[in-house]
């Protein structure tokens, strides 16, 4: 079975299990080249373009529950962590790729440590964050097709990449596509800067190894990422949709 495709079948009525996180596991690769420290994300391998298409990827095993309650552009809600600010741009394949007004677009990541709001207390997520919302929002593009999020940089967990969920509507909230955005890698990037936070690098998964974003041979899902720890740092990323 080709690997996305299985690891959806396996999402499915097994939420709670921890099965889903080692079935869909590869091994870690480290790449020896991670810094930590001061210092200003350098330029990043992402190839994300302005009319390239961003494969569709799977929304679980955290998606958010109630998106349409969380209609916010600042969705840190008290979580510590360096700041990032989120610009995702959606574009039109049926027109060019022209900025796309008026599309619902909801993102949401784990914090720092690597925990989800809205889920835990299982073998999956053994913190129980079930009561909070933490790290998930909703907006609705500008005449540009740009969203903006206020945000702290997403920690990792086991088995994951560093990622972003996205889920792009239409006006009328029909789906359009659900994919996922992946830190650039290497020496004086953003990722290196942060380290880990506290948790450091030691047994983290890379893009290559990741079970989402190791067939994404050209970047298409690599964002651009600058910034310092001290400003905080800068996501730019664009989701070309059909609508």
């Amino acid at each position: 079975m080709e690997r996305k495709n299985f690891i959806r079948s396996l999402m499915i009525g097994a939420i709670s299990t921890p099965v889903i996180i080692e079935a869909c596991k590869k091994s870690s690769i480290t790449d020896g080249s991670n810094t930590s420290g001061s210092g200003t994300a350098g330029t990043t391998a992402s190839t994300n373009g302005t009319c390239t298409v961003a494969p569709t990827e799977t929304e679980g095993p955290f998606p958010t529950k109630v998106p349409a309650s969380y209609v916010r552009s600042d969705i840190t809600d008290g979580r510590t962590g360096y700041k990032l600010t989120a610009k995702i741009t959606i574009g039109n394949l049926n027109n060019s790729c022209a900025g796309l007004a008026g599309a619902i677009v909801d993102i949401w990541h784990c914090d720092a440590e690597g925990n989800y709001s809205e889920y835990g207390g299982s073998g999956m997520q053994s913190t129980n964050y079930q009561s909070v919302h933490f790290l998930r929002g909703r907006q609705t593009t500008d005449a540009n097709g740009l969203v903006t999020f206020t945000s702290i940089f997403p920690g990792w967990y086991s088995g994951r990449a560093t990622h972003i969920h996205v889920h792009v509507y239409n006006a009328a909230g029909t789906s359009l596509m659900v994919t996922q955005i992946a830190f650039p890698e290497g020496t004086g990037t953003s990722l290196a800067l942060v380290n880990g936070y506290s948790k450091g690098m030691t047994g983290y998964t890379y893009n290559n190894a990741d079970n989402v974003f190791s067939d994404d041979k050209t970047g298409v899902e690599i964002a651009t990422v600058t910034g310092s720890l001290a400003a905080g740092f800068d996501l730019t990323f664009k989701v070309n949709v059909k609508a």
